[in-house]
Formats: structure tokens, sequence, C-alpha cells
């Protein structure tokens, strides 16, 4: 399916024929044989007329492949939907539902419970429903469209005969054109299913045909079978490619006669034909009169690509686009280049291009075996003696990536059409960041599946395309450009990804495994650097994309999709960032630093503005703490003073709070009191993918808990603590770099307890910020400040736990991306005290859970999360989703608290540095009895004793991060009781007499004092109330004191 040139992977390891692909215009060299079309007879002598299509598993992926993808991905029992879909035969929910006689809406209904009953937990069947008739899914093969061009070409008739649906919008599903069928039957209109006789008679009706004159086209035996009763000629479809041979030979022409992948010659791309068809006589030695047929291709980026045919010659010219390029733009020259325009001349070798790369149509076996070619003739590539084929001096030795990175920023500059943040640090970054030891060998320079031309039989590399960036360089460039695709959505509109599909279920090595086969293949031991190759090849694609756009403002580009590149860059470049980001941690983590005795005492200040802090202290009584040392637990009382990594960490955390999170405010509050409150504001979606790229994303989970870093950024209680108040100066910020309760705390529980079933499942998408989480302890009921108090029944049923009782202030229930409520109670009311409780992951979409209500806060409903009242009422929770085991309820909860304590009271010092900056502007503005505020002596108290209290509690929740980190949560019980006592209280006072210093505007929606002040109210009930600790520490006091 596309386009290719005498670059034969069986022979561009000889040295002549090396020299003769890239050195000479090697055209006069070619005298290819030119294969007639292959000719096929007419079975039995039978002319057929027409060809009836199935759609599901025929002309688009069909419900049982796509169920069985999605399955894996939602971690549903392997078989659950194709065997509800079965389920009662032609009175089943699904047969009924093709033939209209339920809706939608009572399909899914009935379809979710048959699911949920087969696979004994509950299965969001609405997913799956819209998935399956996505556009991202249901997209027509592009060998069916093809086919059915060819056929209508040659006269015959098409039709589809489907089993359908009516969608919600009461219009079928039919993801098709259908101007490319003379007919069209859908079960859902007619009230009739395949495999009923009777639609296969109305088909045949409508078409005006005998049985014995159509092919029929299906992916179940029962349709097939039904049709082939009547006289019809049928095709059993397992694979759509395998299909099309079959129909061929039935029919007796070829269905992919045309040249795949191309299109008439844009306007702006037109060349002259007249001219080029003299050149090429001569340079051909041919003589004819005959046309020159001239075709563009559809991709290519940077190049115009044209399919040429000419006195039975076929092929492939690729030229400079017309007008003015940018520096160090793609250089075809290097190819070779004749009279006055840029090109070059390649023979037409046919094969196969999979254009998108995840396969479609493909099994997985065979999408395995394609990517295992495509590092194998990647392995051949680099392996070739550039000495021993005459190519030494194809490029020069050494400084490779130097030259690469040097080269692709003059490139982005000279095409800058407005600033990019994430590309400004990564021109800063990648020069610091160099590998220190590199290999030479030939590169490609651009390598990915699509460059690639395949034998149309079996997984063979017959042609590499595209070799004008090809050099001497570093060979790991190549690899990092050949996984792409493994990072890109499968939206991505220029390069498709398929980082959003599964790719076990796809049978697609995943880019990890890739690089595994690509080394062992070579014999080499695994780079360690393999996110600097990344981040250097999607910043190179951003450079790309950039260029393709600043030529497509001026006409040059030679893609229709060029206009489109230019929002795509900043995207790209983010990807390149988050790279760099984790080469950043990988360096941290291996880096042996020494311990540079240096004193830091400073005060930093924001721009002013009243929504921004105005300027928050900073001090240092110690010596910077080396990360050695604090991860061993180390007091470090500044940021200045926190290792060099984490204190950059902490900087870059603060200029996206100055650029990002402070400006959004306003809008984020208003959008609290609109009338789309409940629904997540869109700001905060695109502030959470910028902090992703930012790598500020998953700072809270603390080093002791996730040692491997496998989840987090390997942070120590102390480093996150400074990380936590900066955040805690803003409401929403948490939230914008997923570091806010409870999810915080349920994504700990996971990682501590959780089994790996769990963690897949559930704390996965917690730590992608696709799904939301709340935590069901507190009761109406009972004083629930002592969780032995729990009523809530968990009782034993068969292989499920049932579920019933009473919950309230649940915080997050009523976000509608909350998918997981972590649910305490009593499986055991007869154990001993402690050992009563248990905890369950119980999925949010689970019969029986029942929200009463919203609960406010002093009048604020802190929407969309919220605080539900809520009741269980008979739900049935999987036994496997039961944490730890039973009894051990109290045991989590306690073990769930530690750390979240530490974040909730460094947010309140976050609250308090904010409301005492805010207060500090406020009153040098205010004129009060004739002299400013400021000058009034009862301000200054107040200003001296919030400066003092923040200071005090600041360092006692500092000392108990540093125990906690050096002894353990447990050990730490005493200090964290204290630092709960002082902190809510503190930055109540702090937030008061800054709200006083307001008057009536800090009592206003217009500052943030009073969600300041209301919160830190409430957590002196949300973390405990203040007598329990209290009592804690006087119970501590007396034991260890006396």
């Amino acid at each position: 399916m596309g386009l290719g040139f005498t670059m034969c992977v069986r022979s561009c390891f000889q040295s002549s024929c090396l020299q003769w692909a890239w050195r000479t215009a090697f055209l006069k060299h070619i005298q290819r044989r030119h294969q007639g079309s292959h000719r096929w007879t007419h079975l039995g002598g039978s002319t057929y007329r027409a060809v009836i299509f199935d759609m599901g598993g025929v002309l688009i992926p069909s419900p049982g492949r796509v169920a069985a993808e999605w399955e894996v991905q939602n971690r549903i029992p392997s078989g659950t939907i194709l065997k509800a879909l079965m389920e009662g035969g032609e009175n089943g929910p699904w047969m009924r539902f093709m033939r209209a006689e339920i809706t939608a809406e009572g399909f899914l209904r009935e379809f979710g419970r048959l699911c949920s009953e087969m696979s004994k937990t509950s299965v969001p069947v609405d997913s799956f429903f819209s998935l399956l008739t996505s556009e991202r899914v249901a997209k027509q093969f592009p060998v069916m469209t093809e086919a059915i061009t060819q056929i209508r070409a040659k006269g015959l008739q098409t039709a589809v005969l489907s089993n359908n649906f009516y969608l919600p919008n009461q219009k079928s599903f039919l993801p098709l054109d259908r101007k490319q069928f003379d007919v069209v039957v859908e079960s859902c209109v007619e009230g009739i299913c395949k495999p009923d006789p009777r639609i296969y008679k109305l088909c045949l009706e409508r078409l005006g045909l005998q049985p014995s004159e159509s092919i029929f086209l299906d992916d179940l035996g029962p349709n097939v079978k039904a049709a082939a009763s009547l006289g019809i000629h049928t095709i059993k479809v397992n694979d759509p490619e395998t299909a099309v041979k079959e129909l061929e030979a039935l029919l007796g022409f070829t269905l992919r006669l045309g040249v795949p992948n191309t299109q008439p010659v844009r306007k702006t791309m037109e060349i002259p034909k007249d001219s080029l068809k003299k050149y090429l006589k001569d340079l051909l030695g041919i003589q004819t009169t005959g046309p020159l047929e001239l075709l563009q291709f559809d991709h290519g980026q940077s190049n115009p690509t044209y399919y040429i045919s000419l006195a039975n010659r076929d092929l492939v010219l690729r030229k400079k686009p017309p007008g003015t390029l940018l520096p160090s733009a793609h250089a075809i020259e290097r190819e070779f280049s004749v009279v006055g325009t840029p090109f070059y001349v390649m023979e037409y070798c046919p094969g196969l291009i999979y254009k998108d790369p995840s396969l479609p149509g493909l099994e997985p076996s065979h999408r395995r075996a394609i990517y295992t070619a495509m590092n194998t003739v990647l392995c051949k590539i680099h392996s070739v003696d550039p000495q021993a084929v005459g190519l030494e001096d194809y490029g020069k030795q050494g400084a490779y990536i130097p030259r690469q990175v040097r080269t692709w920023v003059k490139q982005y500059r000279a095409s800058e059409t407005s600033t990019i943040p994430a590309m400004e640090r990564l021109i800063e970054w990648l020069p610091l960041h160099l590998p220190h030891q590199q290999r030479t060998t030939l590169v490609h320079g651009d390598f990915r599946l699509d460059n690639l031309v395949f034998h149309p039989e079996k997984p063979e590399v017959l042609a590499v395309l595209d070799w004008e960036l090809s050099t001497l360089g570093d060979p790991l460039i190549d690899v990092a450009y050949s996984c792409l695709a493994h990072y890109l959505p499968s939206s991505f509109p220029v390069l498709r990804g398929f980082n959003d599909c599964d790719l076990t279920q796809l049978g697609i090595p995943a880019a990890e495994e890739y690089f595994r086969m690509y080394c062992l293949q070579m014999g080499l031991p695994p780079t360690e650097n393999w996110n600097f190759y990344m981040a250097f090849s999607f910043f190179r694609l951003a450079a790309i994309l950039q260029g393709v756009y600043w030529r497509s403002l001026t006409g040059q580009a030679s893609s229709a999709h060029a206009e489109q590149t230019g929002k795509l860059t900043e995207f790209v470049s983010n990807l390149a960032w988050d790279f760099a980001v984790k080469e950043g941690f990988r360096v941290f983590k291996e880096m042996p630093f020494k311990n540079p005795l240096t004193r830091s005492c400073h005060t930093w200040a924001r721009s002013q503005s009243q929504w921004y802090p105005i300027g928050t202290r900073s001090y240092s009584s110690v010596p910077e703490a080396s990360p050695a040392h604090a991860s061993r637990g180390g007091l470090v009382i500044s940021p200045e003073s926190l290792s060099p990594p984490v204190r950059e960490l902490y900087h870059r955390l603060k200029r996206f709070m100055e650029q990002h999170v402070y400006p959004a405010e306003p809008e984020l509050q208003s959008h609290q009191a609109s009338a789309a409150r409940w629904s997540p504001s869109p700001l905060i979606e695109d502030l959470k993918e910028k902090a992703k790229a930012e790598g500020l994303w998953n700072l809270f989970l603390p080093l002791e808990a996730d040692p491997e870093k496998k989840y987090g950024a390997g942070l120590t209680n102390v480093e996150y603590a400074h990380l936590c108040e900066l955040m805690g100066t803003s409401l929403y910020a948490p939230e914008i770099c997923n570091c806010s309760a409870p999810d915080t705390g349920n994504m700990e529980l996971l990682v501590r307890y959780g089994t790996e079933a769990q963690k897949a499942r559930w704390l996965m998408p917690l730590l992608e910020g696709k799904a939301r989480s709340c935590f069901a302890m507190t009761e109406p009921q009972v004083a629930s400040s002592d969780a032995t108090n729990i009523e809530a029944s968990i009782r034993e049923e068969d292989s499920f736990y049932v579920i019933n009782g009473h919950k309230w202030w649940i915080t997050g229930i009523l976000d509608p991306r909350c998918q997981l409520c972590v649910f305490m109670g009593k499986t055991d009311p007869h154990a001993p005290r402690h050992r009563q409780q248990s905890v369950l992951l119980v999925p949010m979409d689970t019969p029986g859970i029942k929200i009463i209500r919203p609960l406010t806060v002093y009048g604020l409903e802190d929407a969309p999360g919220g605080h539900g009242e809520v009741r269980f009422e008979h739900v049935h929770v999987p036994k496997e989703n039961m944490v730890l085991g039973p009894g051990r309820g109290f045991e989590i909860a306690q073990g769930r608290l530690g750390p979240g304590r530490i974040h909730h009271c460094m947010r309140l010092i976050g609250f308090s540095e904010r409301a005492l900056a805010l207060m500090k502007a406020r009153v040098k503005s205010r004129v009060a009895f004739g002299k400013p505020l400021v000058e009034q002596g009862t301000v200054l108290a107040d200003i001296a004793q919030s400066r003092v209290e923040i200071e005090q509690a600041r360092l006692l929740v500092l000392r108990a991060a540093h125990v906690m980190d050096l002894a353990g949560n447990k050990a730490a019980a005493l200090d964290i009781a204290m630092i709960k006592m002082v902190a809510p209280s503190m930055a109540s006072r702090v937030i008061d007499r800054a709200i006083q210093a307001f008057g009536a505007a800090g009592l206003s929606s217009d500052y943030p004092l009073a969600q300041f002040f209301t919160w830190a109210r409430a957590l002196r009930f949300a973390d405990g109330p203040d007598e329990v600790h209290r009592a804690t520490v006087a119970k501590l006091e007396l034991k260890h004191r006396i």
C-alpha cells in the first residue's frame, strides 16, 4: 500500500549497491521488469453482479475484537462481553436491541446486569458501548474501501447487510459512507436480524438479483451458513486482507489495481509535466508518445512526493517544496539534484506501507512480527561498516548529538511563530545533558514504521524510504525515533500513535521491550539515559512540526494537514519535556553529592496582585543538606537548603504557580459558583496537562512507601513538605498537581497495601489523573472520631461481600470523575475492638450506592467533588476487592493518615503564608483615621504575631516529617498529634487576622481568605478533633516524660 525505491534491504549491505544508491542518479541503471496485473478466471463460469458486505468484522472492527481489547484495559474477565452478547439467543438483549425492540438505554441496563452477574463484578458497559461506537474504533478498513471502489468501477453493485442498532439520538449506527453502496439493509430498520433468511431475500430483492449472482462476506459462521443455504456465494471473514484476496479470486480481477495512498496533485504542488517527461525520456532512453501519469502521495510533511508512470516504467519523484526553505530543512539534494530544481527519482517498489502503527485488521501475532522485522532491519542498517562500503566520509565523525541539537534549535528558531515554554526549557536543557558515550554507525535519521515497505504476504521489509536525513551518527537516535508512536495518541493527526491502546492485546511490543530486542540483536547493554534520547526525538519532532506549520503559512507545505501542526508543536514539546524531567530524576537518584557548607537566609517575593502571594519568608540556620543525607531524612528548614534537583523542582513549581495557577484562580472560583459547578472545570484539566508536562505530577508519595520510585518522584517527607506548603498557597494547586486529598491517601493506601490486580485497576488511573476517588468512613449516627464506633456492615455472601451502611461527609463522591470508593465497615463486631473493621474497594457504578444530598461547609459546596451523604444498600463487591484482609481496617486507616497529616498541615501553612502576604499588601494600600493601616499599632502587632505563629508551626511540621523519614510513622505519633493540634488553630488565627484587616472584603469571594478560613476550621474535624489530639499528646507525655 505505498511507495518505495530500490534501497532494498536484501541488497543494501553490498558496497556497490550502497554507493550506487546514495551517490549517483541510479535510474540509468534501472532495468526493472514491468509486471502485468494478475488475472483470475471465474470459478464455475458464474458471473457475479453484486457483493454484499456485513459491517462489524468485515468493514469495521467486530464487537468481539473491540470487547476483547476493552476487557483487558478495564480488568474485566475475558469473554464476559461476548458471552453476554450471545446470552438468550434470538430473545437475548443484544438481538432484541438490533431488531429495535428495546432502546439503547434499556439494552445497556439489561446488558450491564448480565455482564455483572457473569463476571461477579461491576462492569461499566456504558464505557464499552461508547468505545464500540466511537469514531476512533468504528473506522472502515482501508483495504475494504479500496475493494469497494474497484468493484463499483467494474460496474458491479455493492450492498451492506448489517445487524445494526439505533443510537440514543435515534440514528442508526452506520459509520460508513452510504454513497459506497447501492443498497443498505439494517436490522434495526427492518425489524429482522441475520441469520433470518428473510433479511437476505430483502437485500437481494432490492438489488434485483438472484442469489447465485451475489457474493456475501460475513465474519460469523451462522450468518454465512444461512446465506449459503439460499444459494449465495459466501466468504467467511477472519482477516480483511485475506478476505479481499478470496474475493479477487472469485471476481476475476484485482481489487487493488490503483496506486495506493495517492491523490491528484495539489494545485500548489504542481510540476511541469512536459519538461519532466522530456527529461525522463532522455535519461531512460525511452521512445514513447504516450502520456506521463502523475499523482501525489498523500503523506510526506516536508517534501512533496509523486508517483510517475511513463512507458511501462513506475517511478517515484521526491522534490523540495516551492519557495524559500528554512535553514536546515530536509535537504533532498543530498539525494540528487538536476537542472535547477532539486529532486530525486527512484524506482517504485510495490508493497505495503502501514500508515497506522496500531496495524488495524491484523492478528496480534502478525503485528508482533511486523515490529520484529522493523527492529531487525534497523539492526542491519546499524551493522553496516561505513568504511567497508566506502561511506567513511558520509558524515562527520563524533559529536553527532551536539550537532543535531544545534541544527534543530536553529531550525526551530527560523520557523518560530510564538514562544512555547517547553521548547525554551528544552533548548536550555538538552546541551547540558548530552550522553557522555556515543557509538557511531550509519543512521537513517527518520526511521519509523511508515517509512518501510513490507512484502504483501509476509512480515518482510522490502525497502526503507526517506533517507534524506541519513548520515553517520549515534544509532540510538534511530531507535528512540522509531518509538515515538508508543507515546502519541491514536488521534494525533500527523503521526498516529497508540499510547491509548492496550499493547498486550494488540501484540505490539512495548517501547521498553522493543529497545531490549534491539540491544539483544546488537549485542549491547541497555543504555541508562534512554529518556534523553526520547526527549531529543520529541524535541526534533516538535521542531519539524513547527517548520511544517511555518511553511503552511506561506503555502509551501506538501501535506494537506500542515496547517493543523501549529497547535501540535506545543503538545509534542510538552512530551519531550516530560522525558527530560524523567531523565533528571534518574540522574538525581544516581548522583553522589558532596555536602557544601553553605547557609541560606533570605526573603523572596512574587509579583503583587490581589490573587498572588506578595512575599514569603524563607530561613535556614543549618548547612545545606546533601541529597544523600536528605534521602535518609535530613531536616531541611528552608527550600534553598534542599538538594539541587529538589530545589530545582521547588523553583519549577513556584514558577508554575506564578505563571499558571494564581492567574487562573478568579476563573476557577467563578466556575465553582456557576450552574456548571458540578462538572470539572476544563481549565483545571488543561492545567493538569501543563503540570504533567512540567514534571509537577504525583509528587506526594514518600520515598519509604515507594522505595523503587515506581509511582512518584521519590521525595522524602521533609522534601515534599516544602513543595506541599507552596501548593497550599492556592486552593486549586493540589488537584492540578494530582496531590490532593482524598486521592493522595487512597493512592498511598493502594501502594502500601494493594494487590497487583488492585493496583492495576485502581492505582494506575488515579496516578494518571484519569479517575478520582473518595474515602467513606464517617457516619451520622455515631461519634466517628473514634473509628471503632463504625457501624456500617460488611457481610460475606458466596463470592461477594455485601455492604450496608449510612455514611456522610464523603469528600469527592459527587465528582463525576469519582470511580472508586474506599469503604470502611465492620466485618466482625465480635472480634477484638481494633480487629472488627475492614476496608473494601467499591466501584462507584456498583448498584446500591445512593447519594442522598450534598453537604455544605459554612454554606460552601466545594464543587465538583463536594461532600456527600450516602447510603449503601445491599452493595455487592467481589471478595478480591478486600484490602489486606478482613479485620485490618483500623491498621490501614492509621497507615493511610500518616503522611496525609503532613500534607494537610503544610497546606495550612501555605494558606497562612498567602493570607499574611495578602494582609500586608492590603494594610499598605488602605488609609483609616488619617493614616495608613500599616502604621496602626494593632495591625503591626497582628502581623508580628502571625509571622511568629507561622514559623513555630512550620518548624514543628518539619520536625514531624523528619522523624517520619528517620523512624517511620508510628515513631512519629507524638509529633503528628502535636502538629494536628497546632496547625489548624494557627491557620484559623492568622487567616482571621487577615480577614479583619480586609474588612468586609475579606468575607467575599473576591479573595481566597473566606475559603481558607472555612477549610482551616473544617480540618479541626476532618483530621480528627482537637480533643483527641490533645489527649494523645498528654498520654504520650505522661508515659515517656515522667
